[in-house]
């Protein structure tokens, strides 16, 4: 009907100056002329130009006031000829009302206010304010002064009213004709493809997005990072025991078994299976002599070493563990230098916040090799922190039951201004790699880092909850940026 009412007034005239006024006329809700206008613009039928108006339209307040007259005239109704007292009266009105009231009552000149009492000094007064607050709403002009008083007691609020103005276009014609999408069969068999009119394509719409999978920010760091160990030649180890025993965990690192890490509190132990079957017995009998009375030049921890707490299983608190048995198994064959390095999930019985979870990434590398000393650490971290794009490094000393001397790694962080910790690292004691078999003149040197800090860093994230687990929001998956490292 819409569509109707506007080609066919243009088929006689030259302009519809106003939409609005054209659609009241007509019976035509304006939001449907609207949608027929923008059609019918886009087709080129015909060419429309915006016009808007400001009107002004009644508050919640406001449209209270055209029912029960504004508060001035309500004080007026409310007070006897003998007067009223200020607390009675306040009690008719209410007391937002009763406040509003007074104010303009006595700017008017309407009211007398008494100690005691509250008087009239008018009989009879105009409610000015409901009559002009009516005009608006029956859609009637007022005047500026009016406007701008009505305005300042919150009465009335500007309103936008948005329409057109149509003309013909260079496509006008009485009736829109039908244009096809697709040519069909049927078309071709009845002729009817010579006369009918296609539609024109157009080359500058949008299509479709494509639904596809999208890397998580942590696999792409993840990757860039596994590249930096290849590219300084780096093996990776196999990661994919989740369940590890304690005795690789904990006791083959010389981590003592009344350490507070071994408590529930700290770390998942499984209930079944609840312990290991299968240990190389001779290895672990290097490692029990060691704890209880040392060797290598160390005293141990002197204390009974005791097999069944090896034997639990638990979920692994560090890639360490897979350190140790790849340690292990280069000490069972001629020795030759290794570079390894890993990057997967471990798990800790921590409090969850936002900058800790009960799982993340640990990222690990190691160097084993004859006459290591604390300067090869040093210069292998400075090299693989520099691809990273983190060139200013110190180092503090630290304490692991595993490594000694141990390091905390700190690099300087140009956005936060400060220098922050972003891992730790050390070299592997003796009382662990010689239990393993490994010759006496051979080092290893280690460092270890989480994958979750270098990542909330290099995308803006200061919630680790954000980042990874179940909160995780999946436009962040499907837009996040490239991962960007300082790659050499």
């Amino acid at each position: 009907m819409a569509e109707e009412a506007v080609l066919g007034y243009l088929e006689n005239n030259e302009e519809i100056r106003d939409s609005g006024e054209f659609a009241s006329e007509r019976g035509i809700d304006h939001n449907e002329m609207v949608n027929i206008i923008k059609s019918l613009h886009g087709f080129r039928y015909v060419d429309a130009e915006d016009i808007k108006r400001e009107t002004w339209v009644l508050t919640d307040e406001g449209n209270s006031y055209t029912t029960l007259g504004s508060p001035e005239a309500q004080l007026i109704s409310a007070i006897p000829p003998e007067g009223i007292s200020r607390e009675e009266l306040q009690k008719k009105l209410g007391p937002s009302v009763f406040k509003i009231a007074c104010a303009q009552a006595a700017k008017n000149k309407w009211v007398e206010m008494g100690k005691q009492l509250i008087s009239k000094k008018v009989q009879h007064v105009e409610d000015r304010v409901k009559n002009l607050l009516l005009q608006i709403q029956q859609g009637q002009g007022i005047g500026p002064d009016d406007i701008k008083a009505l305005k300042a007691r919150k009465l009335i609020v500007p309103q936008t009213w948005k329409g057109y103005s149509v003309k013909k276009g260079p496509n006008y014609a009485p009736k829109r004709k039908k244009v096809v999408t697709d040519l069909t069969r049927e078309n071709f068999q009845s002729g009817e493809w010579k006369e009918i009119e296609f539609k024109e394509y157009n080359y500058s719409a949008k299509g479709q997005p494509l639904e596809g999978g999208s890397l998580h920010p942590l696999l792409k760091v993840r990757c860039q990072i596994k590249q930096i160990f290849h590219c300084m030649g780096f093996e990776e180890m196999p990661t994919n025991n989740y369940v590890e025993s304690s005795f690789w965990n904990f006791d083959s690192l010389f981590q003592p078994q009344q350490h507070p890490a071994r408590d529930s509190h700290d770390t998942f132990f499984l209930e079944a299976p609840s312990t290991t079957k299968k240990l190389p017995e001779d290895y672990v009998q290097r490692v029990k002599q060691v704890h209880e009375f040392g060797g290598y030049e160390s005293r141990g921890y002197a204390y009974d070493w005791k097999r069944e707490e090896a034997n639990k299983n638990l979920l692994r608190t560090h890639t360490t563990a897979v350190s140790s048995r790849m340690l292990y198994q280069m000490a069972q064959k001629p020795f030759a230098p290794k570079k390894y390095f890993s990057i997967d999930r471990v798990f800790r019985n921590e409090a969850v916040d936002r900058t800790h979870l009960a799982e993340f990434h640990q990222i690990e590398g190691l160097v084993c090799d004859r006459g290591l000393t604390l300067c090869d650490l040093i210069g292998v971290l400075h090299d693989f922190f520099s691809r990273l794009g983190m060139t200013k490094l110190k180092f503090k000393p630290a304490y692991n039951p595993y490594t000694e001397p141990s390091m905390e790694i700190f690099s300087y962080h140009e956005g936060f201004k400060k220098w922050v910790e972003v891992g730790n690292s050390g070299m592997f004691r003796p009382e662990m790699l010689r239990p393993m078999g490994l010759p006496e003149d051979v080092q290893v040197i280690a460092w270890g880092l989480s994958l979750e800090r270098p990542t909330m860093i290099m995308y803006g994230i200061d919630n680790i909850r954000d980042l990874f687990g179940h909160k995780v929001d999946l436009s962040l998956i499907k837009k996040n940026s490239i991962c960007r490292l300082g790659i050499e």
